[in-house]
């Protein structure tokens, strides 16, 4: 798994809340960490998000302390887990197993639950409320039968998807593709690209690698193949490419179709699905690579039997896409001017 460096933007500034969600270590006592005044100088961050920093540094810091005011005026109550559902913008795949859910599941029965969920009132439905964050505790309690200790706030989806991003930056357990996918979530619900940033972290360049993946390779496929802890950016858009350049849609489906594929833990059904795409074939034998003057990978080009396929799920090459959309139609004209004089 390809993992950011450093910590997420954000979580530089100190804890989101009080009321941060704990999942992973749900009966465990950590100390929490104080909140930063709103001068305090942020700390260092990583080399991959100095862009974004430079760029929206002050909208973020305006983002968390308004969030940060709209959390601690929240109230706690309790809450029956059948009166909650989950958020509108989920970030997580399924796990290959239960096991870990169900040892937290018997901690959280035998301790009790130490750290309030975060809800907002559901914006269509009297009486429901949408979790923020703490998924795995409303799921707990649902299965145990016992109320839940909730912070209730009041959040429009696009601070929401801010404040769920920024729980997950903290505890950095989402893997590339499960990052990819709340991206195209967000993408769907009309969230505007500078709260997607500031929700994941993530500069432009970033952005454009997760979409392009999402773009290319079917959803329902990713979520077959499943959160492959194992396997960063490179290696999606290695897949992203090649299912680009072959069509391979149907390939992959039946790939994931087999009972020993899906029996696979996700890693491997990646592994499993990549290979199949590397199979020999004409179009796999004749993939050359684009190369930008600076050496900057563009994408592929695959010729084979009258047909032309390329793939360009890089940032740079979503630029070449677009100018080859534009010169394509006096490329034919240059090429039917050629034949013109042909007998």
């Amino acid at each position: 798994m390809s993992r950011r460096s450093g910590k997420s933007i954000l979580a530089n500034f100190g804890s989101f809340a009080d009321v941060k969600d704990q999942d992973d270590r749900e009966n465990t006592d950590t100390p929490k960490r104080d909140m930063p005044g709103p001068t305090r100088a942020p700390g260092r961050v990583g080399a991959g998000v100095i862009g974004a920093t430079q760029r929206s540094l002050n909208d973020l810091i305006e983002q968390r302390d308004r969030l940060q005011a709209i959390v601690e005026s929240g109230g706690n109550v309790e809450l029956s887990p059948n009166v909650i559902v989950p958020s509108p913008f989920p970030d997580r795949l399924a796990d290959d197993t239960d096991k870990e859910f169900e040892e937290f599941k018997r901690s959280f029965k035998e301790t009790g639950q130490k750290v309030p969920i975060q809800v907002r009132r559901h914006p269509e439905k009297e009486g429901v409320y949408q979790v923020v964050y703490g998924h795995r505790r409303w799921r707990a309690a649902k299965e145990l039968g016992i109320a839940l200790k909730a912070v209730v706030v009041e959040l429009d989806d696009s601070e929401l998807v801010v404040a769920q991003g920024i729980e997950n930056g903290q505890r950095q357990d989402l893997t590339w593709i499960e990052r990819a996918l709340f991206v195209a979530t967000m993408d769907d619900a009309g969230i505007r690209t500078k709260d997607i940033r500031a929700a994941l972290s993530i500069d432009d360049a970033e952005l454009a690698k997760m979409r392009s993946v999402c773009r290319v390779v079917p959803r329902d496929i990713i979520r077959s193949i499943g959160r492959a802890p194992s396997v960063g950016r490179p290696r999606w858009l290695e897949l992203a490419a090649a299912v680009a350049a072959q069509g391979a849609e149907k390939k992959l489906r039946e790939t994931l179709s087999a009972d020993k594929v899906m029996a696979m833990a996700s890693d491997a059904r990646f592994r499993r699905v990549l290979a199949s795409l590397k199979e020999a074939s004409p179009e796999t034998k004749n993939l050359t690579k684009l190369y930008g003057l600076g050496g900057q990978e563009l994408g592929t080009i695959a010729v084979a039997k009258g047909v032309v396929r390329i793939a360009l799920p890089t940032s740079r090459g979503a630029d070449f896409a677009e100018f080859l959309e534009r010169e394509l139609p006096s490329l034919v004209e240059q090429y039917v001017s050629t034949k013109s004089g042909d007998s």
